[in-house]
């Protein structure tokens, strides 16, 4: 694998620790050498991203991490690099052990010299390498680390983070009080699933992997958390039609929402779906937007409806109901809400709808075939917590909402996570161009299109994040993020689902 390509697998932090001892024990490679290439991986990586750069500081910790650092510092020596190496205990030397001491005693034959860190003490790099902290941290960084941690990010320079940028949590993107704020993240063996959700995102910089060679045999040992969804996976859940196809393989999809002055958030679910290869799909929204959707998508049929009695003759021939776009919180959404429950099709439910779920006090428990796509304050809502509760640990949450209201659940933001009970999958793609209205209409038009075509609800689930955040990344790089409408996304999401972008 190079080490510009991500892996598909995900790990916690424990897990990439029971590669680690796995590799040693069942598959006799030394630890000291497993170091040694880490070591090498990330200062071919220095040195291709800051080829120029004369001067390097390099932040060591006690532990493993700290010995990579070692080993960096003892390569950049051996170029002519000048090199300072900052610890935080007076007591360093001795506190090193195993693989540690190793990388000390190798690195200190070459030149390597100590510098104790102190308030007052100057970076001299013109690059900073963060090899203080590993993955094992559990609580806050304090003391000279933390301050340390403070320098680095005030001092503007590009950092490289050796396997995770120190004080950040790995298996679940949080900030442990402070954290370095990386230009690059050079990660090894395993890929950690909290460097591509929530705050692993704004201090990770690039990710870049290496397994450091360790035979296909030794992850074969251990199990993984998560899945990363990319294109290969979109390109094996969608394959090509075949000539003789027809409009009745793939599907009916009816959108349901648009009430008073929303009605263009179900019209943007509607045509999202007819984008993303519904073979049909209609549209059940208050009478007064009826023209309008005409105007805009003459391929979606359009219905008013006043009332849930309006609404069941319609729920005959849909195979899929997307509901919640635009929907509102009325009496009307309400009915409009129970016929979809009471109608026994498969659902996606998203915006309005989560939130009567959530009144209505509503425990799916497996009895529904839906998909339920939540932002973080509609999980909070949904769980009877704070946002922010559901951000500090991403994972847990999807989990508990899963439990509790079974179907598949998709937490929407940074590394938004798609998880029916069974898997977990996240996807990197996306940008903050995705921070505004209507985004999340377009998505559930997307989910609600895969779904109608005969994936499941957790493979719609997962290929419509996907293909949804892959579309903003392409607009984005056409017309930047700034400005980013969830319209400019309904063209680009047809050309990432047929494979050609």
């Amino acid at each position: 694998m190079s080490r510009a390509e991500l892996p598909g697998a995900l790990y916690t932090a424990e897990q990439s620790r029971a590669l680690d001892r796995t590799a040693i024990e069942q598959f006799g490679i030394p630890g000291f050498r497993l170091m040694q290439r880490a070591g090498h991986a990330a200062f071919v990586e220095l040195m291709a991203h800051w080829p120029s750069a004369r001067r390097l500081t390099v932040a060591c910790g006690g532990g493993n991490n700290g010995g990579d650092g070692l080993i960096i510092a003892g390569l950049a020596k051996q170029q002519g690099i000048d090199v300072q190496v900052l610890v935080v205990s007076d007591d360093f030397e001795s506190r090193l052990s195993g693989e540690a001491l190793a990388a000390w005693q190798w690195a200190q034959a070459v030149g390597v010299e100590l510098q104790r860190w102190q308030p007052g003490v100057e970076l001299q790099g013109e690059v900073l390498v963060d090899a203080l902290l590993g993955t094992g941290l559990t609580g806050p960084v304090r003391g000279d680390a933390a301050d340390l941690i403070r320098q680095f990010n005030r001092s503007h320079r590009p950092v490289l983070a050796v396997d995770i940028p120190s004080g950040l949590c790995s298996d679940t993107g949080r900030v442990l009080g402070v954290a370095v704020r990386a230009e690059l993240t050079v990660t090894f063996i395993a890929l950690k699933q909290g460097l591509l959700t929530h705050e692993g995102v704004d201090y990770c910089g690039q990710v870049m992997f290496d397994s450091l060679m360790l035979p296909d045999e030794v992850y074969e040992e251990v199990s993984l958390s998560a899945f990363r969804t990319d294109s290969d996976d979109l390109a094996k859940l969608l394959p090509p039609r075949r000539r003789s196809s027809h409009k009745g393989l793939f599907g009916h999809v009816m959108v349901i929402g648009g009430d008073h002055g929303m009605g263009g958030a179900a019209l943007m679910a509607a045509e999202a779906a007819a984008r993303s290869g519904a073979g049909l799909v209609s549209l059940a929204t208050r009478p007064e937007h009826v023209t309008a959707a005409l105007t805009r998508a003459p391929e979606v049929m359009v219905a008013g409806v006043n009332s849930g009695q309006d609404i069941q003759p319609l729920l005959e021939r849909p195979d899929v109901l997307v509901v919640g776009p635009g929907l509102g919180q009325s009496a009307w959404a309400d009915q409009l809400l129970q016929q979809a429950l009471n109608s026994g099709l498969p659902l996606v439910l998203d915006a309005d709808a989560l939130n009567l779920l959530q009144r209505r006090q509503h425990n799916g428990l497996g009895a529904h075939d839906w998909v339920l796509t939540p932002h973080p304050g509609e999980a909070a809502r949904l769980l009877g917590r704070e946002t922010s509760d559901v951000q500090q640990d991403r994972f847990g949450a999807v989990r508990e909402l899963q439990a509790r209201f079974g179907g598949t659940v998709v937490l929407k933001g940074a590394g938004s996570l798609s998880f029916d009970g069974d898997a977990m999958h996240l996807c990197n793609a996306g940008n903050p161009g995705m921070a505004c209205g209507g985004m999340g209409d377009v998505l559930s038009g997307i989910i609600g299109a895969l779904r109608a075509q005969r994936l499941s609800a957790v493979d719609a689930a997962r290929a419509g994040v996907y293909a949804h955040a892959r579309a903003a990344d392409l607009c984005a790089a056409d017309q930047g993020e700034r400005g980013l409408l969830a319209t400019d996304l309904i063209a680009r999401v047809r050309r990432v689902l047929s494979g050609i972008e």
